[in-house]
């Protein structure tokens, strides 16, 4: 599991995010298929990359419409840090960083709008988006375009992996629960972002409880599910181990969470892209074997403290 699927339906995994998000929650951090279309955050969207067309190594890689518009639009949830969050109308964190190291070598700039998690995948056949990149879990269920049961529900996409991450539980600061694993979690509460893999976690280890029941709390962003653990109102939110490692860090100076158990569902991360759309895919892959190449890719991953996170080289459609 890992990532957001890491968010509107999937099994195990995605999440929401923070510099910003650790403020959020101080004040109050595969969906198989988006829930509904994406809707854009108030921040400002965020262009990477500087490196000219003339210049760039893969940028005939790309399609023409690309080319021509100089442009490529990636959607965002900016609410996980550090994997991608908002700082002074920015978005920042590991994704933004690695965007501008791939537009240096495509050679257009990568341009990445916020909106919520479940309209992600939806953003790229309306035409909104061209890629993703929001810490979304690499599934078999995603790349297909099914639900948990196996029907189909909507277009899949491919995906082009680029890190490795398990999840982790966090719980109040002090753990006055004692949770330590899952099934410390029956006949407790728990809090989540809604349509996360997390999510499905969480419902399957309802599942495994039975009579001892566990009682599911999905909110619309992880900031919100953080919140509610905060004040007691649940015993344990679940991210995937950077993001809740930077949450109990930062949030409230690191007095007001921490992390418990050990990471479990290791998978892969993936930049989102359209099944119609090859020959975007395979310029995205190729730029990003191109960075890890040149070391520009570690340096983003040193950055941002995720170093334990790295593949060694990109991969289509890897998740399992």
């Amino acid at each position: 599991m890992t990532a957001r699927s890491t968010r509107c339906t999937t099994a195990k995994t995605r999440t929401s995010r923070l510099a910003a998000v650790a403020a959020i929650a101080v004040a109050g951090s595969m969906l198989l298929t988006a829930c509904g279309d994406q809707t854009e955050s108030a921040s400002t969207p965020t262009d990477t990359g500087s490196a000219s067309a003339g210049k760039a190594p893969l940028f005939s890689k790309l399609p023409a419409d690309i080319q021509k518009a100089g442009v490529i639009k990636v959607g965002t949830d900016a609410s996980y840090a550090p994997m991608e969050f908002t700082e002074g109308g920015k978005i920042v964190g590991v994704d933004p960083d690695l965007g501008e190291a791939l537009s240096k070598q495509l050679g257009v700039k990568l341009e990445f709008v916020s909106g919520t998690f479940d309209g992600l995948i939806t953003s790229i056949y309306s035409g909104r988006q061209q890629l993703i990149m929001s810490s979304m879990t690499d599934n078999k269920k995603r790349q297909e375009g099914l639900d948990d049961n196996g029907k189909k529900i909507g277009k899949g996409i491919d995906f082009v992996d680029y890190f490795s991450s398990g999840v982790s539980l966090l719980v109040k600061k002090g753990n006055p629960q004692g949770i330590n694993s899952l099934d410390d979690l029956c006949g407790k509460t728990v809090a989540v972002q809604r349509g996360t893999i997390y999510e499905d976690t969480f419902k399957a280890q309802a599942a495994k409880c039975g009579d001892k029941k566990l009682t599911i709390q999905a909110f619309d962003t992880d900031a919100e599910a953080q919140t509610r653990v905060k004040a007691g109102g649940a015993v344990a939110d679940l991210n995937d181990y950077p993001v809740a490692a930077y949450i109990a860090k930062t949030s409230g100076g690191g007095n007001d969470f921490e992390v418990v158990g050990s990471q479990s569902d290791v998978g892969l991360f993936g930049i989102g892209v359209s099944k119609e759309n090859t020959q975007l895919r395979d310029a995205v892959k190729e730029a990003l074997d191109a960075i890890i190449k040149d070391g520009s890719y570690a340096e983003v991953l040193k950055k941002w403290d995720v170093e334990d996170s790295a593949v060694k080289s990109a991969t289509i459609n890897a998740g399992k």
